[in-house]
């Protein structure tokens, strides 16, 4: 067990990246529109997408390699591919996650600036911490975060039970299926539930990178407990999340705003409000360290997959270490420049940016999912995924298709 624990680190990463805009925006306001009945969405969402998740540290584990090196072996056109959804969704993804960092930021310093400009600030911020090219410096960085935030987090969650909130019926939606607007919510909501399936791939390279960085190379035993305790410890806090949006806000008419700064106010204050002011601190810092370590794990992901990318096509391109460094560096910044030109002169309010994220990264999930069917089938043996494990990875890819699908009758209806 303890060099179990030692060897967490790829799995918190992944607990960085997914608990973001999908607990501290989606699942608060699923919770506070809906009541606890979404809890049902969270937890179809983690079981049906679970194998694809977990297909990022097993590849690599098993075969000492990591996905996008996979997924090369079934043709350069499925590398193409991956190229291609990452470069269209890595700017809305991270302008996204940091638009709502930036307010929460503006709201706990009390400050008054434009979200773009505080977008701006926090990426500077993330850059430099990146730039330090110490791997473990993010990764014991991350473990000091998640605790942080587990705790924070629990504590408000427990403090929500024994909240006195004065609630009306009145003010309480049932989730409706056959309601064209529940149904656009649903999918936005599981679009990032828990967080983009290409996460998938940035889990494989981090995991690779902890291996080089410790000098070891980590069992799969090891690598799979890891990912579990992320995993699982993502959905946790996800239901907590929803539970405080339901028994603090649900039921009192109060509606969340659309705008990063207002709504981070309206966050933190409803529920130092409703738990006591003595839980402001505790639901501020709970809510930034969320972002925050979002934010941090994009900027860090997206450009590591691009260079790896680059390498697998062309092992020539890339000759050393340094020259990765500064291709790496220079994607970081052209993603940092990109997202903060976005939110400055394109983009209105933070539901219409989350909203862009989600439903793009909904769009593209059945693709990383068919490639990664694609690649166990091709490249692995049986024992690579139990039998109710393919099927739980089939049904995964029918029902997001067949939301995609209802997705696109509605918005042409």
């Amino acid at each position: 067990m303890l060099s179990k624990l030692k060897a967490l680190g790829p799995g918190l990463l992944y607990a960085g990246a997914a608990i973001g805009v999908s607990h501290i925006v989606q699942s608060t306001k699923a919770g506070a529109q809906y009541g606890w009945i979404l809890i049902l969405g969270i937890l179809l969402a983690h079981i049906f997408k679970y194998p694809f998740f977990e297909l990022g540290p097993r590849y690599t584990a098993i075969k000492g390699e990591n996905l996008l090196q996979g997924y090369a072996r079934l043709g350069k056109w499925a590398l193409a591919l991956v190229i291609l959804l990452t470069i269209s969704t890595m700017f809305t993804i991270q302008a996204a996650v940091t638009v709502v960092t930036a307010g929460l930021a503006n709201k706990i310093l009390n400050i008054s600036i434009a979200p773009w400009q505080m977008s701006a600030l926090l990426l500077v911020i993330c850059f430099g911490i990146l730039a330090i090219n110490k791997f473990s410096l993010l990764d014991n960085l991350m473990k000091v975060i998640m605790i942080i935030l587990a705790i924070t987090t629990i504590v408000a969650f427990i403090a929500s039970f024994y909240a006195d909130i004065d609630k009306s019926s009145d003010f309480m939606t049932v989730f409706d299926p056959a309601n064209s607007t529940h149904i656009l919510f649903l999918i936005a909501f599981l679009g990032w539930m828990p967080a983009p399936l290409d996460i998938s791939i940035w889990h494989s390279l981090w995991s690779e990178e902890s291996n080089r960085s410790k000098g070891t190379k980590a069992t799969l035993g090891q690598t799979l407990f890891d990912f579990k305790v992320g995993f699982w410890g993502t959905a946790a806090l996800a239901v907590c999340f929803l539970m405080l949006g339901a028994n603090v806000i649900y039921g009192t008419g109060q509606e969340l705003s659309d705008k990063g700064a207002v709504y981070a106010g309206q966050l933190i204050d409803m529920y130092s409000t409703s738990l006591g002011t003595w839980a402001y601190w505790i639901i501020a810092i709970a809510a930034f360290t969320t972002m925050f370590s979002t934010t941090l794990t994009c900027l860090d992901a997206v450009p590591r997959v691009l260079t790896e990318a680059i390498r697998v096509w062309n092992p020539n391109a890339i000759s050393s270490e340094k020259q990765s460094n500064t291709l790496r560096y220079g994607i970081m910044a052209i993603i940092a420049v990109g997202s903060v030109y976005l939110l400055a002169r394109h983009i209105g309010s933070m539901k219409q940016m989350v909203n862009i994220a989600t439903v793009i990264s909904f769009l593209t999930a059945p693709v990383i999912a068919i490639l990664g069917m694609m690649l166990v089938h091709k490249h692995t043996d049986a024992s690579f995924w139990s039998a109710p494990k393919r099927l739980i990875a089939w049904i995964g890819i029918v029902l997001l298709i067949g939301l995609i699908a209802y997705y696109v009758y509605l918005m042409m209806t």
